[in-house]
């Protein structure tokens, strides 16, 4: 494994995140307060925190815990499920214990950055863009074309950062297919699932509907509970599953237990808590498409199909760089401009930027942004 570069989205949002005073780029849901969560507890639950011992907790997860992730599946039970102390930590070990010198890997471009330098610290790989003009698709044909003998991994993620496309079912199911035909993993990233606008459709987790495939989850964004610190990979190879368990032993070891109890209640209020974040979004794209209405002449906004964020694309002579600098800078409102999302396997679009719409209060940000706009804080 060679050294990995730095990261550029964790870097930026460790410069800004904290200090911008209007998060217009978060991808993650409206978060909740502890007493909010516990509110949501029955008595034997709110007991049992209470009462909670801190002491080690199983590197497999707590068994409840897995029984409850298993539930959120159509055919998974809790033999199918590794936790971990976050996503990150889930595609760090999937790629470890995957992936060797001698193997091959295809990513998607543009991606969540992890998903790209770790294959291409383990081995070769070829990264397959998905088309602007095509929504935000991706095309199974190219897909084909990328693979190799030794191509031992393929990694998406759909509901897909940083465009919220989803992918077309009859692609998914061709994806699935080309997969099984060749022997090939599928790491599919899946942690906005259940989260878009009210009407939306999910594709099934890879984790059901095929035998090789690794259904990546966590509890930080459709359901807004980051601080938690709890994520998962469900598969149906539980040889594998055993190998990733291992590798854990080198990471965190185990999970929180006070986050594994929180993580109980929230599940149990799954529904919920989803229905309350997609109302959000619900009420923030109508704000949100209003604004880019008003300025069809500096970007081109297409309403993504889920998730809590979008790619729009920004036409001001100025360039994405220099808006999105001005903009925290001036304004202190932050974006993510579109070179955080650049690629080393393909190009990748460089004048869009990354926004986001499933917090509270966006008519707040959408104002200043209009206001920074308006006083001539662009080109």
């Amino acid at each position: 494994m060679t050294g990995l570069p730095d990261f550029r989205l964790e870097t930026h949002f460790s410069r800004w995140e904290f200090k911008a005073r209007f998060h217009m780029t978060a991808s993650d849901a409206e978060s909740m307060s502890l007493a909010e969560l516990l509110a949501m507890a029955n008595p034997a639950e709110r007991e049992a925190f209470d009462q909670l011992w801190l002491g080690y907790t199983e590197t497999w997860g707590d068994p409840g815990l897995r029984e409850l992730i298993a539930d959120t599946y159509q055919q998974r039970t809790a033999a199918d499920i590794l936790c971990f102390a976050g996503a990150s930590e889930g595609i760090f070990a999937a790629n470890s214990v995957l992936l060797d010198k001698d193997s091959h890997a295809i990513v998607v471009t543009p991606n969540y950055q992890s998903h790209e330098t770790l294959p291409v610290s383990f081995c070769s790989a070829t990264g397959v863009p998905l088309d602007p003009d095509d929504h935000w698709s991706l095309d199974i044909d190219r897909v084909a074309s990328a693979i190799r003998p030794n191509t031992r991994l393929m990694t998406i993620n759909f509901p897909h950062n940083p465009t919220g496309a989803n992918l077309p079912p009859d692609r998914f199911a061709a994806l699935i297919e080309l997969c099984r035909k060749h022997g090939m993993y599928l790491l599919s990233d899946e942690i906005f699932n259940g989260l878009g606008p009210s009407s939306t459709e999910f594709l099934p987790a890879a984790a059901d509907v095929y035998e090789r495939g690794l259904s990546l989850n966590v509890m930080s964004k459709a359901c807004g509970l980051p601080g938690l610190r709890i994520g998962w990979i469900a598969c149906q190879d539980r040889e594998l599953l055993s190998k990733l368990e291992r590798m854990k032993h080198y990471l965190s070891i185990s999970n929180s237990g006070p986050s594994e109890a929180l993580t109980k209640i929230a599940l149990r209020n799954r529904d919920r808590i989803l229905a309350r974040n997609c109302a959000i979004i619900d009420e923030n794209l109508v704000h949100l498409n209003a604004f880019f209405a008003r300025h069809r002449d500096l970007f081109v906004w297409q309403q993504p199909d889920a998730s809590c964020m979008g790619f729009p694309r920004y036409n001001g002579i100025d360039g994405v760089e220099d808006f999105t600098r001005r903009l925290i800078e001036h304004s202190s409102l932050l974006l993510l401009p579109g070179s955080i999302y650049q690629s080393a396997l393909t190009s990748t679009p460089a004048n869009h930027f990354r926004i986001g719409f499933g917090r509270r209060d966006i008519e707040t940000g959408i104002a200043v942004m209009e206001q920074h706009i308006n006083r001539g804080n662009h080109s």
